[in-house]
């Protein structure tokens, strides 16, 4: 998991510059163009699924969450329905994720409250979700973005890497990635900026070798010759 104030050293050079707020647009406007209703990769059909396939994909890829929840959902949809499966009964559908032990308690203890706090709801609000086990701030910013419709913008890796190598932000840790990017990303793409982001830096801007030469948001990026570290 990545936390919000540890530094991702090894992942990109660090930089000290920040791009104009020109290009910035301009870049987004780009990646609008290419794809102008970017989303989540992880199956869903409620906001409840969409939950519990964001807590299993920490340190899992969004192929191997959609894989497992594939036969999960088929059998429990809801908070209750999850509950009543059990720990056990719920690990041999999630085993083939990393952490799937820590995963399924913590998906078990939210179910539970959900149910007792909210209903069984899915909570709006940021302190609600970071107040359900196995949620922290990052997995409480897909909840906001995709599920709520709330400008925020959830930091991963492929993010992290993006942003410092563009210029879009020159954060050490996480959450200095995320108050630049709300910062620097202009008000109509900043709904968006967190989709578009990961999915460049999932299938373009690739940590070992990222594809420059195909890259359409290249002619902004301050990446130029450096190498990774």
């Amino acid at each position: 998991m990545v936390r919000d104030n540890t530094p991702l050293r090894g992942v990109i050079p660090y930089q000290n510059f920040m791009m104009k707020r020109e290009h910035c647009r301009a870049l987004f406007a780009r990646l609008q163009a290419q794809n102008p209703h970017p989303t989540t990769e992880l199956n869903y059909q409620s906001t409840f699924e969409l939950l519990v396939a964001v807590i299993l994909s920490a340190q899992a890829t969004d192929t191997s969450v959609n894989r497992a929840t594939a036969q999960l959902f088929k059998v429990a949809k809801t908070p209750a329905q999850l509950l009543a499966l059990g720990e056990e009964k719920l690990k041999p559908y999630i085993k083939t994720i990393g952490l799937f032990n820590t995963k399924a308690r913590h998906l078990i203890t939210t179910c539970q409250y959900l149910i007792e706090r909210h209903h069984g709801e899915v909570p709006p609000t940021r302190e609600e979700l970071e107040a359900l086990p196995g949620v922290g701030r990052k997995t409480a910013n897909v909840i906001l973005n995709t599920a709520f419709g709330q400008p925020t913008i959830a930091v991963d890796t492929h993010i992290f890497r993006v942003a410092n190598r563009t210029g879009l932000a020159n954060g050490k840790t996480v959450r200095a990635v995320e108050e630049q990017l709300l910062k620097q990303v202009p008000a109509p793409y900043r709904q968006q900026a967190h989709h578009w982001l990961i999915l460049h830096g999932r299938y373009t801007c690739l940590a070992r070798q990222p594809k420059c030469g195909e890259c359409i948001i290249a002619q902004w990026c301050e990446y130029g010759n450096l190498l990774i570290t």
